[in-house]
């Protein structure tokens, strides 16, 4: 993709990226038989242009940068985890949304991170067109990279409108993935402990 910053943090639009995927909206909206020239979609365009760019900002943010700007040297190794992060994004395949939370653990080796920054970084590769087994795997390898940590866990539960909406229609179904490495993969009772505490209370 190309590398332009597609709006700043203060959410100030690229007007070419708007203008590009407004024409596009209503040659869909005249495709599927609406009048585009009615007083509800007037404006429907720009709007939609705008929703994108939003739902898909993670393209302009780096996962590295932002854990890097939040690392700490501390002797502490022992798991450390972050549960029920909300997450959202759009299924690849069709464009429409998928939800759901995140659990992510991690257990140090010299190094720790703000814990918004867990967070942050989840939102970062969710706020992108993805498949759930993509993001899961993202979140994990970019823990790594950035605190060489011993060992990384990352849990997605997320509900696929492509399922819900459209498609098979099961509006009950959940998809869960996991990504996990060292400790988390090798040792039962490290695995056993993640999967207990991400339990709802």
């Amino acid at each position: 993709m190309e590398e332009r910053k597609l709006f700043s943090q203060e959410l100030k639009y690229d007007q070419q990226a708007i203008s590009s995927i407004a024409e596009g909206v209503v040659s869909t909206l005249e495709a599927i038989g609406e009048d585009t020239g009615r007083e509800g979609l007037l404006k429907t365009p720009k709007r939609v242009a705008k929703s994108m760019l939003f739902l898909t900002q993670g393209y302009a943010q780096n996962a590295a940068d932002i854990l890097k700007s939040a690392i700490f040297h501390e002797s502490y190794d022992e798991m450390i985890l972050v549960k029920d992060i909300e997450l959202y994004s759009l299924c690849e395949h069709h464009m429409v949304p998928f939800f759901g939370k995140a659990h992510v653990a991690y257990i140090p080796n010299g190094k720790i991170v703000g814990l918004s920054k867990i967070a942050r970084v989840v939102d970062v590769f969710a706020r992108r067109l993805q498949v759930q087994e993509r993001l899961t795997i993202q979140i994990r390898e970019a823990i790594e990279t950035a605190l060489e940590p011993q060992g990384v866990a990352v849990i997605i539960e997320a509900t696929h409108l492509c399922m819900v909406m459209r498609g098979v229609q099961k509006q009950n179904s959940i998809t869960t993935t996991s990504s996990m490495s060292g400790p988390f993969l090798e040792k039962a009772h490290t695995r056993a402990e993640f999967l207990r505490l991400i339990k709802p209370d």
